[in-house]
């Protein structure tokens, strides 16, 4: 079986998938940490030097390959992968595929991303108010692709081990 873990930003993806992928003793992939690999460069200095655009075409094929080449693993993809080059619908036709969106309300995101905005080069100069319309906008528009998700849990106010519990009885 295949876990690919999907929502926005700071939803708890790869922290979430790297400790249910020790519990159940299978790889985890970070589809980031994967392109960043492959390409040899950071996810913000492909946005750099190649643009969006090419971001999105090497994200879809890297998507591609994992889901066509590995067995059992935990994938957490970027916030915005569903969103782009049909790759929602490739997750979705993929038969041993479970997508889960970890769905995060607005409120809880911005209170992630402000104590973690020097790790986030996409919203760092945005200040409070301007985050929260950030995010309210992003989740509108993404929304639609991350609810097509085989599951979805509501990990607002939750810590990570009772997110795991919450994720490994869906699965089961």
């Amino acid at each position: 079986m295949k876990i690919v873990l999907l929502g926005y930003m700071a939803s708890g993806k790869s922290t979430v998938g790297r400790v249910l992928a020790e519990k159940m003793q299978i790889p985890f992939i970070d589809l980031d940490e994967y392109i960043e690999e492959k390409e040899g460069k950071t996810v913000s200095e492909i946005f750099e030097n190649n643009g969006e655009i090419y971001f999105r075409k090497q994200e879809h094929v890297y998507l591609k390959e994992l889901l066509e080449k590995q067995n059992k693993f935990i994938l957490s993809l970027g916030g915005g992968t569903p969103c782009y080059a049909g790759n929602m619908d490739v997750l979705l036709s993929v038969n041993d595929v479970k997508s889960v969106y970890l769905k995060t309300n607005i409120t809880t995101i911005v209170d992630r991303l402000t104590n973690e905005k020097s790790k986030r080069p996409l919203v760092a100069r945005l200040n409070k108010d301007e985050l929260s319309e950030f995010v309210a906008k992003h989740l509108f528009e993404r929304s639609y692709f991350y609810n097509k998700a085989t599951y979805k849990l509501i990990v607002d106010n939750k810590s990570i081990h009772e997110t795991v519990e919450e994720l490994e009885k869906l699965l089961s």
